[in-house]
């Protein structure tokens, strides 16, 4: 009785945890890839008790991120432009793949182009997920363990709150950086929008180094004017400079324990830029909205590339950074974001949002989320404020 009554116990964590990862759209596929975990219940149950789950993807709670000054906008002169360092050798294009729609949880939809079939992950990066979430929809409850979440709130406005009593509002402009540690349990639900619009994002997992999968959870809240933007003076580049440097200006520091470089760059027709990303870095670039880009495939060629699409970029030795255009012909700009990280040696296990080195410490996972220790003792008991309304 004992066992049986610890594998009913289990089977519910573990029905919780899987929807982090296995949407309903994609369950069959994902349990088939499912490698060297033995799970002690059977599937037959786990999807018996799927359709009693939302979905629970996202990104959460508060800042202790001392805020600045806000920052103001620097603009690049052609004289300026003419001293700094240019790309000797641009980046190669190893791929590029569309980031198809697909329903998610109640009434939200989202675009993934890195965690899917096509691009499993891309060291270190684990998802990317343009998300679009309508009010009457959400993320209840949920736990992490051994990752870190960026989000970048695009429109709208999501509310977030954590089980150590962390709550705040995420505003159009405004990103959250979120290190998972040993453990956290957060809800993030979309504000109710005047017009009744969609609240749209982007959210990006990144892997935690071995050293700090166990470390203490934090956030970073970055506010919309908090972020530096570079214009270039004829107007047909603009550059926020989430993390990183562009032209000679910088972001703020200490924002994630991994290091990431992210840039909000929107090209006028006939405008060009030069971004350099640091050597041996893994980079993507993904189209947000507006124009055809063109980006320079190494020295000799170039691809043109639309809308919804993730550009995945080599990491030659001698490659040091992405060149993009766009086309004078065009109507309208084109918008996207360049994201590069530092890989990571390090094998990666992954069971929906727990995120380790190896299958012991999954199962590890498993049993401290249960039991509230290590890490997840403040969830015993919990409920967040925000996801109630989500509970059936």
């Amino acid at each position: 009785m004992k066992t049986f009554s610890w594998i009913s116990s289990l089977a519910v964590v573990l029905v919780s945890v899987l929807f982090a990862y296995f949407y309903t759209t994609n369950l069959a596929f994902e349990l088939e890839h499912i490698k060297n975990i033995d799970i002690p219940v059977s599937l037959d149950i786990l999807r018996d008790n799927i359709k009693n789950y939302l979905n629970l993807t996202s990104a959460t709670p508060s800042s202790d991120i001392s805020s600045p000054p806000p920052t103001t906008t620097t603009v690049i002169t052609p004289a300026q432009l003419a001293t700094m360092s240019r790309i000797t050798l641009p980046r190669r294009i190893l791929k590029t793949l569309l980031a198809k729609q697909q329903s998610e949880g109640a009434g939200a939809t989202v675009r993934r182009s890195i965690g899917t079939p096509s691009l499993r992950s891309l060291n270190p990066f684990l998802m990317l997920d343009h998300f679009s979430v309508s009010p009457g929809a959400g993320f209840p409850d949920h736990p992490h363990r051994g990752q870190e979440t960026i989000t970048y709130l695009l429109t709208g406005g999501m509310d977030h709150e954590d089980f150590a009593g962390n709550r705040g509002t995420l505003n159009p402009g405004d990103l959250q950086f979120m290190t998972a540690g040993k453990g956290i349990m957060h809800a993030e639900m979309p504000r109710q929008n005047p017009d009744g619009s969609p609240n749209i994002g982007l959210q990006l997992w990144v892997d935690l180094p071995k050293e700090l999968k166990y470390c203490e959870p934090r956030y970073r809240d970055l506010k919309a004017e908090e972020i530096p933007t570079v214009i270039t003076e004829d107007g047909k580049v603009k550059i926020k400079v989430i993390s990183g440097k562009s032209y000679g200006v910088e972001s703020l520091k200490d924002l994630a324990y991994t290091p990431v470089v992210f840039y909000d760059v929107e090209v006028q027709p006939g405008g060009k830029i030069e971004q350099e990303v640091p050597q041996g870095w893994q980079g993507f670039a993904y189209i947000l909205e507006g124009a055809d880009v063109t980006f320079s495939d190494g020295q000799q060629e170039e691809k043109k590339v639309s809308q919804w699409h993730n550009v995945v970029f080599g990491n030659g030795k001698e490659e040091d950074g992405v060149v993009a255009r766009v086309e004078e012909t065009e109507t309208k700009p084109g918008r996207f974001v360049l994201v590069a990280g530092q890989m990571m040696d390090q094998p990666v296990v992954q069971y929906g949002p727990f995120v380790l080195n190896s299958q012991e410490e999954v199962y590890q996972a498993f049993v401290d989320y249960q039991s509230h220790t290590n890490g997840f003792e403040r969830a015993k008991g919990w409920r967040s404020e925000i996801g109630k309304s989500m509970v059936h």
